[in-house]
């Protein structure tokens, strides 16, 4: 902090901050990137540092409270609970404080445009200012981990689904919209386009790039080491002109010069934003890829569907085993994940978690995205109830999956919201709606039954998943709350989107059960094109956990049929003991 502070005062910068995020605006980043972590010692995902000349502050959200108190004890820096009554966002807090003739800086490459420009507005009525061109941690963090570039691999080219067809999409939307040019800086939009993927991000397996989409050309720019010749050359055959990662900062400028351009502000950041000054116009709207890759085309979702049955097997197979060894043997909330971790490396064409498993016991579950670390890893027992959120990403696609288990007896309270969280699951799974319903429209499936006990939970009930890509991807989503600004998605033929339920009682217990689905369409009449879900993660429920008096004819049909087909689907790749107690849990009710 000292260093930092003296840094700050040769630079006139009154407030340095400091956010989690990469030049890509990434959901998980690499070891290069975690400024905020190097400056404040805070080892959570998210959150943003604001430093200035006699204190410092930490930004996080409620997943992160307990553990960003415990880190930051003794350190002299504020901990403010994003969220909470009273306490203000980063950009009204430095609204707030600043003066006129103070400057805030930050590097510009790590925050968004619409960001930094809410800011500006928010600081020019107070005489204060921004500044997005100064890098001050990498002048002090000398041991600073190399930035990740690993080699990258392409994608097999399939009819359809090849670089040059979608480029051909994306050329429409651009002329649909009178635009010269398109430029990405979401690397799973990037890794979408161009088939590639790479491994420079924890739990998303993208390489770092940018890209430049233009009527007649397209241009990349990432590291020349993570091409070999072989992909290389795959990506000139596909029409692709490769240019080194930094260049985009260089050659932007002149790129666009009386263009009219396609950037999407929230996603670009600010110091390429800075680069489109020359533009004849800005078209900010979302990426034309973000809805593109989010509906998958047939031979996709054979894949997926490849996966899940995997993924169902490594997970089945473990949840017998947990069943199996509770109470025989030491099991912790980490050693845990890991055993489930083994069995998903087990199956062919596994690659990687897609994102930091939540193994929960007991009074960890309810919290929403707890994280096991040394300090708070819970041994397990023959008691409670234990919320496993996990997931990976194979060959063939990515899944995700949240189970929750009873470890021994459960009490009757437990059964009842264990069965309330599960009606939920299964009657969202079982919609059918017509063709131009969002999520908004279907969420109350999932919460009725907790709504008519007065319960809730506060997270969303359902996002977008993508193929070997980011778990948790946009545009569509499963929600009742409408945001501001923001227009509902229309479910699509093809998009996967998950539907998970919930109930979290603080210090006792949290529930959480989550499958993939995918929309599909079903019968067409003078109504319209109706539509509905087909389910695509095989894993059974707990059958001990349930309070079988709770669920009604429907609940019962929608459960045994779901089970009959895990069963199906599962039992050639058990052995007799996994088969034995798959069949009995799975049996009809």
């Amino acid at each position: 902090m000292k260093q930092l502070r003296n840094e700050m005062k040769r630079q006139e910068i009154d407030y340095y901050i400091v956010p989690s995020d990469d030049f890509h605006g990434s959901e998980y980043v690499g070891e290069y990137f975690k400024c905020r972590q190097f400056i404040t010692g805070f080892t959570g995902s998210s959150g943003t540092a604001v430093i200035w000349k006699d204190g410092a502050g930490l930004w996080t959200d409620g997943r992160y409270f307990l553990q960003a108190e415990e880190q930051l004890s003794g350190s002299g820096i504020t901990l403010f609970k994003m969220g909470e009554a009273g306490v203000p966002a980063v950009p009204e807090f430095l609204e707030q404080r600043m003066g006129a003739g103070e400057c805030a800086g930050v590097d510009g490459r790590t925050v968004s445009a619409s960001w930094i420009r809410r800011l500006s507005e928010m600081l020019e009525k107070k005489g204060a200012s921004v500044r997005t061109d100064v890098e001050l941690i990498g002048k002090i963090w000398n041991d600073r981990p190399p930035r990740s570039c690993s080699p990258v691999w392409m994608l097999p080219e399939i009819q359809g689904e090849s670089c040059e067809d979608k480029t051909e999409l994306i050329r429409c939307d651009m002329k649909r919209e009178g635009c010269d040019l398109l430029i990405l800086s979401s690397l799973d939009e990037i890794a979408w386009l161009f088939n590639m993927r790479g491994n420079d991000t924890a739990c998303c397996p993208v390489a770092l790039a940018y890209a430049v989409v233009g009527m007649q050309e397209i241009a990349v720019y990432m590291q020349e080491k993570a091409l070999t010749k072989e992909t290389r050359s795959v990506l000139q055959k596909r029409g692709v002109c490769i240019h080194d990662y930094e260049q985009i900062y260089e050659e932007l400028s002149a790129a666009v010069q009386d263009k009219t351009v396609w950037a999407d502000h929230d996603q670009l950041n600010a110091a390429l934003a800075g680069r489109l000054k020359g533009a004849a116009s800005v078209l900010e709207q979302e990426s034309p890829i973000l809805k593109r890759k989010a509906v998958k085309s047939r031979s996709q979702l054979q894949r997926i569907r490849d996966a899940h049955v995997k993924d169902g097997v490594a997970v089945t197979r473990f949840l017998c085993w947990l069943k199996d060894h509770i109470g025989h043997e030491r099991i912790t909330e980490i050693s845990a994940a890991k055993k489930l971790e083994e069995f998903r490396r087990a199956q062919e064409g596994y690659l990687m978690p897609s994102f930091e498993p939540i193994m929960a016991y007991r009074e960890h579950g309810a919290i929403v995205h707890y994280a096991a670390d040394m300090a708070s890893d819970m041994e397990l027992a023959p008691e409670g109830l234990l919320l496993m959120d996990t997931g990976a990403h194979y060959r063939e696609g990515t899944t995700d999956i949240t189970r929750t288990v009873s470890l021994g007896q459960p009490d009757a309270q437990q059964k009842m919201h264990y069965t309330m969280v599960l009606k939920g699951n299964l009657r969202l799974a079982a919609a059918k709606f017509q063709y131009g319903c969002s999520g908004e429209n279907l969420d109350i499936l999932a919460r009725q039954p907790l709504w008519n006990a007065g319960l809730d939970y506060r997270h969303g009930t359902g996002h977008g998943v993508g193929d070997l890509l980011s778990v948790h991807e946009g545009p569509q989503a499963i929600r009742w709350r409408h945001i501001r600004g923001k227009e509902a998605v229309v479910l699509e033929e093809g998009m996967v989107i998950s539907d998970e339920p919930g109930l979290y009682l603080h210090g006792k217990y949290g529930i959480r059960l989550e499958n993939l689905m995918v929309c599909e369409k079903r019968e067409k009449n003078a109504y319209g094109q109706f539509m509905g879900f087909e389910v695509l993660t095989m894993v059974p429920f707990d059958r001990e956990a349930i309070a079988l008096e709770l669920l009604d004819g429907t609940d019962r049909k929608l459960l045994n049929d779901y089970h009959r087909h895990v069963y199906e689907t599962l039992v050639p790749y058990l052995d007799k003991r996994e088969a034995a107690w798959l069949k009995e849990i799975t049996k009809e009710i």
